[in-house]
């Protein structure tokens, strides 16, 4: 049996990597020969007719234009900073990508969909991640396998990201929602939109890198030469915290005599640049993770490490239903009463919560390929 992937190809995001791996692995431990097939969906730039250089302009103001040249001159020093380190970033993950991940030599997108290839694959999965979140994908119809026969459509625990379709896009995700044949879901509240929009039920599933054991990650994770000798505090923020949340987080390394290494921060290229196996190992390692990230809450979870869990936006509602679903809502900074107690972390009911939801996504799995020989467990 041959499966195509269809998923969010995102070189600069562990997450997104870790899960297309994830994913992949999950069907060939099915017997399933799998490829994760390249797409991007079309962009355009909408030209900016009224930019605030061209307002000053118009109103001659001679001093804030010069103070608005300066400050644009400084960004763009910044922003070929960032592209410089974006692109060394975006080279380790295709390394990591070529290394691990099978992925097709041809490329689709809704303009150029290769003829014939639906053929090519006896179902196409898609998932996980936030394909279908309406802010980053807008209703992209590739995310929905529009261009494989229906029976052949699955999908395997995305996620909209959002807990409602904005009114613009509510037609629209409707009709793609419809033509899928299996539903499934990441999140509660992704089953609810499918519900409202559609009728229809979703099964919720974990996402797909809790599918893997501890020891399948060690197998590909791999040391920094920048990892510290020493313990150390794991910061990774995928959006802005505020001083103070910063200020405990350097006392509480500083008083439990931690270093304190900050992934994802812009400012310090080593550990921005580390590859996902490098990032896998730099949660195994550490003491203790503080978080916003999705991901950095499911790594801390599988390698059993103590977290602390962050607000960010009105992303929340995918780590809510994950901190719910394993009983560990207490690890959000919130509920925290005291950072001298978030060291200590019990795990005991996790394993077969987990191994519950190992099983039911197999089932939803094996149910959807409707083949016998995987039903009946012959691999």
């Amino acid at each position: 049996m041959r499966v195509g992937i269809v998923t969010i190809i995102d070189y600069l995001n562990y997450g997104n990597r870790l899960q297309n791996y994830a994913v992949q692995e999950v069907l060939k431990s099915l017997g399933i020969s799998v490829e994760t097939i390249h797409n991007s969906p079309g962009s355009y730039k909408k030209n900016n007719t009224n930019s605030p250089i061209k307002k000053l302009i118009k109103q001659k103001n001679i001093i804030s234009i010069l103070r608005l040249i300066q400050a644009k001159v400084s960004y763009e020093i910044s922003k070929r900073t960032l592209k410089k380190l974006k692109t060394n970033k975006a080279e380790n993950f295709k390394k990591f990508t070529s290394e691990l991940i099978n992925e097709s030599e041809f490329h689709i997108n809704e303009l150029e969909i290769p003829s014939g290839i639906d053929s090519l694959y006896d179902y196409f999965v898609v998932g996980s991640d936030q394909v279908w979140n309406p802010h980053y994908r807008r209703g992209y119809p590739i995310d929905f396998l529009c261009f494989a026969a229906k029976e052949k459509r699955i999908a395997y625990a995305p996620s909209f990201g959002v807990s409602e379709i904005p009114s613009d896009y509510k037609l629209d995700y409707e009709q793609l929602i419809h033509n899928m044949e299996y539903l499934s879901v990441r999140e509660e509240a992704g089953a609810k939109i499918i519900k409202d929009l559609t009728g229809r039920e979703a099964e919720v599933l974990v996402d797909p890198t809790l599918m893997l054991d501890k020891s399948k990650w060690l197998e590909i994770s791999k040391e920094s030469m920048y990892k510290p000798q020493n313990n150390y505090v794991l910061t990774y923020f995928l959006g802005d915290q505020k001083r103070d949340i910063t200020r405990k987080i350097k006392k509480y390394a500083k008083d439990n005599s931690l270093e304190l290494i900050n992934l994802a921060n812009i400012n310090d290229e080593k550990y921005y640049c580390i590859d996902p196996s490098e990032f896998i190992d730099f949660i195994h390692s550490s003491n203790i993770i503080f978080t916003d990230s999705f991901h950095g809450v499911v790594f801390s979870i599988l390698f059993e490490k103590p977290f602390v869990v962050f607000q960010r936006g009105k992303m929340n509602s995918r780590i809510d239903n994950l901190l719910s679903k394993f009983q560990l809502e207490n690890r959000k900074w919130e509920n925290t009463s005291s950072l001298d107690s978030v060291g200590e972390i019990d795990y005991s009911h996790v394993p077969a919560i987990l191994e519950n939801e190992r099983r039911k996504a197999i089932d939803y799995l094996k149910n959807a390929m409707n083949d016998e020989a995987l039903r009946n467990g012959r691999e």
